[in-house]
């Protein structure tokens, strides 16, 4: 059974930073396209990250780029969103999915992001 579970979320100033973690089970995250997507309050989906699988080519949308930074770590079998100088607009609502399908198909309750001061 395939299963995503993401932690790491909390409350933070602006300018500070926090690393996401999802971690996966009954599929391997090194043989598969990875993807952070965020819903902010009141909005929909938004695009954040992709992870290609079998490498680590990395694609970010322009409103995290040079600040998050998507990674995987095989052996434990998780995919991490390191996000610095967060601003108040990266509040949200953040999930991991497979695949390079967007929207993808959430099925996690996902971590919650709150930006402010």
């Amino acid at each position: 059974e395939v299963q995503l579970v993401e932690s790491g979320g909390g409350l933070v100033q602006p300018g500070g930073s926090l690393r996401l973690s999802c971690a996966a089970s009954g599929f391997t995250v090194s043989n598969t396209t990875m993807m952070w997507v965020r819903q902010p309050p009141g909005k929909g989906l938004e695009w954040v990250s992709t992870l290609l699988r079998g490498g680590d080519r990395t694609y970010y949308s322009d409103s995290v780029k040079g600040r998050f930074t998507a990674s995987r770590d095989n052996p434990k079998n998780t995919v991490y969103l390191q996000m610095d100088s967060l601003k108040i607009g990266d509040t949200a609502v953040y999930y991991c999915a497979t695949g390079l399908s967007f929207p993808p198909r959430i099925q996690t309750p996902g971590t919650q992001v709150t930006v402010s001061s």
